[in-house]
């Protein structure tokens, strides 16, 4: 079925100079790394003569002076020493400015005069907001709002007292749930809950094997010579590359 295709690939030939070669040349020759890079690699060889005096050399040390930290303070190390105009620091308006501001910074000469003046305050002792402050004091104290009375001594065997245990048995936590402690440790089967009924019938519900039924559990014959079993034996023989 392929023979005569074969031997056509074979005998095609096509001509150097059509339209599709030549463009496939001009845009191997675009898409080239190696053209796109010749010029410089012809540059590169020929070498480069770079003198002391050559303007990008003047350049770099001009911008290594400028960027030069020793240069940049140079100037300024040299004119310390030299002021001129006020005959002591503390007369210099800047130093003064700098000096104020620092003082004005400072926390412990900030709050210096609050400190000083909190010792020199006097309060009358019976002053409304003092008085008032007492009574407050008073009625949020413990030891003011708690007294304890004294220790009342009962028989054992009094009925008030047996009363009092009775309801103190029946209000106590531990006493209402000691006859649960039996039951502490020991595991419970949940078979049979209601929970566990409806969990079942909800997996018998959603189950895929009981709902859809396989093919192959299917019993099923093809029948060899039907027209379409034999119509696709014989494009399966027409397709065959063998």
């Amino acid at each position: 079925y392929t023979e005569a295709w074969d031997a056509d690939k074979k005998s095609i030939h096509v001509m150097p100079d059509t339209p599709e070669i030549l463009l496939a040349k001009a845009n191997s020759a675009n898409v080239s790394n190696k053209l796109y890079v010749q010029a410089w690699e012809e540059a590169k060889k020929k070498g480069y003569d770079m003198r002391a005096d050559a303007i990008p050399i003047k350049t770099a040390k001009a911008s290594r002076d400028i960027a030069s930290d020793y240069k940049y303070k140079e100037t300024h190390e040299k004119e310390k020493g030299h002021y001129i105009g006020c005959p002591s620091a503390k007369e210099d308006p800047k130093l003064a400015w700098a000096a104020r501001a620092m003082a004005l910074q400072n926390d412990r000469l900030y709050k210096k005069a609050y400190n000083d003046s909190k010792t020199q305050i006097h309060i009358p002792v019976d002053a409304l907001s003092v008085q008032a402050a007492k009574e407050c004091q008073t009625l949020v104290s413990d030891v003011d709002y708690r007294q304890y009375l004294h220790q009342w001594t009962c028989l054992p065997d009094q009925n008030d007292v047996i009363h009092a245990r009775q309801a103190y048995d029946l209000q106590s936590d531990n006493v209402y749930k000691s006859d649960l402690e039996w039951l502490r440790g020991i595991g419970w089967l949940t078979e049979g809950s209601v929970d566990v009924v409806k969990a079942k019938k909800a997996q018998e519900l959603l189950n895929d094997r009981l709902y859809r039924t396989r093919p192959e559990q299917l019993k099923f014959t093809s029948i060899t010579d039907s027209p379409d079993v034999v119509l696709a034996k014989t494009n399966a023989m027409q397709l065959s590359d063998v």
